[in-house]
């Protein structure tokens, strides 16, 4: 029996940056909700609370605020820590490996130490569908991702 792997490259959405911190940095403002919630959405948009579990199989509940006061909560799953060097997290579950009403993406960060305190951070949204992904695109991703991204970068230079 031999197995095969399919290639996401028509379901995925990436992100790369070079920033100018230590991956340490990177790693706990994504891992720390106190800090979580001062870079999380993209400006007007608010981080209204941050709940985070984060070890393989803890769940997340992470609550972003519109302008307009609307809250809208997103829980998922973590599925791989590995501590300053990558998290990965889906959606498709809730906690305790509850299915979700309905999956739309896997997010893979990598934390790649560059050497004199920049890290090249990646960050991938995998999805179950190609329709999902251009949905997701044409919600913004790159410009909302991008946007949350510089107010990471802003923040970790202050830690």
């Amino acid at each position: 029996m031999t197995a095969e792997a399919t290639s996401t490259a028509d379901r995925e959405l990436v992100l790369t940056r070079t920033i100018d911190a230590p991956r340490e940095k990177l790693f706990r403002a994504w891992t720390d909700p106190e800090l979580l919630v001062q870079w999380f959405a993209p400006l007007p948009w608010t981080t209204a609370s941050a709940k985070l579990d984060v070890r393989p199989g803890g769940g997340n509940v992470i609550v972003m605020r519109d302008p307009e006061g609307n809250e809208y909560p997103n829980s998922g799953v973590y599925l791989e820590v590995v501590e300053n060097e990558k998290l990965v997290f889906t959606d498709a579950y809730t906690a305790a490996w509850e299915p979700s009403q309905k999956p739309f993406f896997t997010g893979i960060l990598t934390f790649e130490d560059l050497g004199g305190g920049k890290t090249r951070y990646t960050a991938r949204a995998r999805h179950w569908t190609v329709e999902d992904r251009d949905a997701h695109e044409k919600m913004g991703f790159h410009q909302g991702w991008g946007q949350c991204t510089d107010q990471l970068a802003a923040l970790v230079a202050k830690l």
